[in-house]
């Protein structure tokens, strides 16, 4: 035996994946218990359809679920196969859907997969059941198939029993047992089980099982329609279970799939149908498994209605059968993988489907074992991603069934994420709603993408008004904002921003060990720097502020932030670390003309040489106490203004009256995305993720390696000579040409990269797009293409930055 104590909770697709990888990885000292019979346990892996359509806007969810494809095309069970590879087929029957099948073909080329746009007659070569005269067209993705999900289990259980792991059917776990913050075990009906590690794998009982630890997880199960046809007559003969590709129908949510000489056909057009995890029952060999919820005709009748409209033949058939089948879903469609924020050695992975099994099995394997997952890029499906309120049961319940409701809608990368809102708001949320601001939501937060007050100012100027599908939630009005914001001064509402307060005497220490560039300097520096993983990728970017001597602020992505800060503290209790996002705001104040606006209000010194670049101090504007910090993310020189909660409100005012005089304006979101990007500021989580290293992504600046010992410092030192691929400066000369990110990127015929941000650059007249490439395209100059729905769009590498690459406005 080797490894610690494992106890894995739940044998479905994604326990028995992780029991079969861990194992491989030398982990044999495991457990893996679930309260059903095996292979087939009464979970969602037991009655899943099997459908696995790898297409996804995620890179990560693709890759996932390629890494699933892959190793279930090598397993068996007795010489049956637990893959059919009949490929995937998604098919238009509107315009808007066929537009939609381009942009999907975008990501799937984007993320490295083949994939084939078809017409109509070839469609019905693929799918014959097909109602030619009913398609536009459809997408072919060869390796697709049919997963099947309980010999998969059977397989990679064998394969875990032969390396040592003990699989235990029928033991319901009754209680998560802890001692001083760790897990010691699990309590089942017959028995407790020792354990240094528990993983919970329940799938729609993992709410249920998490609770036991103490962890609120934001899972929803929710009921989904399959059913099944008697024989179609269309099909009579065939004798293998599966000829035709998988077939989905996205303009009216249903997908289907062979079975011999019947059709399964699921529908997600219905009603939402939550329930609770308690209220599912438990496995009971003389019932109906427990995933299993009574068929509800009624909500099916439209979906058989238009099967026969697509599939003309399934008209001589009848259903014969089905299943209201609960699947597990989430507020933002990402699993939920990772550690207990508060129970050491309590591990989730939840909320995943068939699909993406093997890859999360191979995920958390590699997380567990080596610490980190070097696989995949795991940001967004870290469990510690949520703010407090994404944890609420009125909002999870709220999103859950929304993305239930848009599963297969056509979704705009803006597109508003509906109710509860508003959840939080900015204290400067009343100016701004008199200012005519468009909201769209930030981690909650109400943000202005752009204020109609200053529609007057669109006249005059060279806004070109981009394509229909980038012209969705703009306005000209960005334009005229970016464009006033280089010309005069103009407020940003920069409240969304995290804000983490680190103090005590060890909070210097522990900066150093987790931060990439010197941050224990004086008082009144402000650092640019990253965070690493062990393997040297980029886990964020932060600002770090020091206010005092043992108080440091941080301005984070996210609340992954504060969880590795928190992980990390040391044990003496010499460092606290605490969110400070609720109790203040900040005003981003930008401009050639900041500082006539803010210096006649302070008595204080910001003038270039009273306040350096990179430099912060404590002043009173007006009346309001703030700490201002000489940044700008839009490349102009001005500061950072952060104040209490309950005094953002005046100290908008208090600038606003200074600054209106002088021509200034407020503005959104969307003129800032465009001058960060004419600046080449890197957005974590869009430009730079956990799998790429700071040389590569272009911030090898923020990296001092003659500091003493980081983590991820040994990593970055074998990396830096082996850089192949850089985010790379793209302009795009067609002003109509807009792309929005995750575009694929062509050097001729054949795809090299992806897109990640992209806008329109208001100040230098061209389009903007950031992109992974390989080093040998990134010379300037180079001419290359970006896949834009139907279209290739011209793009050219540039040098960056693309604006005052002297730096001489942030710096005057």
């Amino acid at each position: 035996m080797a490894g610690p104590r494992v106890v894995i909770i739940g044998a479905g697709v994604v326990g028995a994946a992780l029991a079969d990888e861990i194992s491989a990885r030398g982990w044999t000292e495991v457990t893996v218990v679930d309260q059903g019979p095996l292979p087939a346990t009464g979970g969602s892996s037991s009655h899943a359809p099997g459908l696995v359509f790898q297409t996804n806007s995620s890179k990560t969810m693709t890759e996932l679920a390629r890494y699933t494809v892959e190793k279930f095309c090598s397993l068996d069970v007795d010489g049956k196969p637990c893959f059919l590879q009949v490929g995937g087929l998604e098919v238009a029957t509107t315009p808007e859907r066929l537009a939609e099948l381009h942009r999907r073909h975008g990501w799937i080329t984007a993320w490295g997969i083949e994939s084939r746009l078809l017409t109509a007659d070839e469609c019905v070569e693929q799918h014959p059941l097909v109602d030619r005269d009913k398609v536009l067209g459809g997408l072919l993705v060869p390796t697709d198939g049919l997963a099947k999900a309980v010999l998969a289990v059977e397989a990679q259980i064998r394969r875990a029993t032969e390396r040592g792991v003990r699989f235990l059917a029928r033991h319901e776990v009754l209680d998560v047992l802890k001692a001083d913050g760790e897990v010691t075990g699990v309590l089942t009906d017959q028995g407790e089980i020792p354990a240094d590690i528990v993983v919970c794998c329940a799938g729609i009982w993992g709410p249920k099982i998490a609770r036991m630890a103490g962890m609120n997880l934001p899972l929803t199960p929710l009921a989904h329609q399959l059913a099944w046809t008697g024989p179609v007559p269309a099909l009579a003969g065939q004798t293998e279970e599966a000829v035709r590709p998988i077939l989905r129908h996205q303009d009216a949510d249903l997908y289907y799939r062979d079975r011999y000489d019947a059709i399964g056909i699921g529908y997600y057009g219905h009603r939402p149908m939550p329930i609770s995890a308690d209220d599912i029952r438990a496995f009971d060999d003389d019932a109906e498994m427990p995933s299993v919820l009574k068929f509800t005709e009624d909500d099916f009748e439209p979906a058989w209605a238009e099967t026969q409209s697509l599939l003309p033949s399934t008209r001589e058939a009848k259903i014969e059968e089905g299943i209201n089948g609960l699947f597990s879903f989430t507020t933002d469609n990402f699993p939920l993988l990772g550690e207990s924020p508060d129970v050491k050695g309590f591990w989730v992975a939840e909320a995943v489907w068939v699909t993406h099994s093997a890859g999360v099995g191979r995920a958390m394997a590699e997380w567990l074992v080596d610490g980190h997952c070097s696989s995949f890029d795991l940001h967004e499906c870290d469990v510690n991603r949520f703010e407090p309120h994404q944890l609420s049961p009125e909002y999870v319940l709220a999103r859950d069934c929304r993305n239930f409701e848009e599963v297969y809608d056509i979704l705009h990368p803006l597109q508003p994420s509906g109710d509860p809102r508003p959840i939080r708001t900015s204290p400067f949320h009343a100016r701004q709603q008199e200012h005519g601001a468009f909201f769209l939501e930030a981690k909650g937060w109400e943000r202005p993408q752009w204020y109609e007050a200053n529609a007057g100012l669109v006249a005059g100027r060279t806004i070109p008004t981009p394509n229909d599908w980038a012209a969705r939630f703009w306005s000209p009005v960005v334009g005229a904002e970016a464009q006033a914001t280089r010309e005069t001064v103009a407020m940003y509402d920069m409240t969304a921003l995290k804000r983490l307060e680190v103090s005590g005497p060890g909070a210097a220490d522990l900066l150093e060990r987790l931060c990439t560039g010197k941050v224990a300097k004086s008082v009144g520096s402000v650092t640019y720097t990253l965070l690493l993983d062990h393997d040297g990728g980029i886990r964020s970017d932060i600002t770090v502020a020091r206010l005092a001597r043992d108080l440091f602020q941080v301005g984070a992505n996210g609340n992954l932030d504060l969880d590795w800060f928190t992980r990390h503290l040391p044990a003496d209790g010499t460092v606290q670390v605490r969110d400070i996002t609720p109790g203040t705001c900040c005003i981003g104040l930008w401009g050639p003309l900041a500082r006539k606006v803010l210096q006649p209000l302070t008595d204080e010194d910001f003038s270039n040489d009273g306040l350096k670049y990179f430099r912060a101090k404590r002043a009173y504007i007006g009346s309001v106490p703030v700490t201002a910090m000489r940044l700008s993310y839009v490349g102009e020189l001005g500061w950072e203004l952060y104040t209490t909660a309950d005094q953002g409100q005046k100290l908008w005012d208090t600038l606003w009256q200074a600054a209106e005089p002088l021509g200034g304006v407020i503005a959104g979101r969307g003129a800032f995305n465009s001058l960060r990007l004419e600046k080449g500021y890197r957005s974590f989580g869009t430009d730079m993720t956990y799998e790429h290293d700071p040389y590569e992504a272009g911030v090898g600046f923020a990296v001092k390696l003659d500091k003493g010992d980081f983590i991820g410092k040994a990593a970055l030192e074998r990396r830096k000579s082996d850089v192949r691929r850089k985010l790379t400066c793209l302009t795009i000369a067609d002003p109509h040409s807009v792309v929005l990110g995750k575009e694929p990127v062509y050097d001729g015929d054949r795809a090299v990269g992806y897109v990640t941000s992209a806008a329109y650059g208001y100040t230098i007249g061209k389009g903007i797009a950031y992109a992974w490439l390989p080093t040998e395209l990134t010379t300037p100059g180079t001419t290359l293409h970006i896949g834009y729905f139907d279209q290739r769009v011209e793009a050219a590498v540039a040098e960056e930055p693309l604006f005052d690459p002297t730096m001489s406005r942030l710096r005057g």
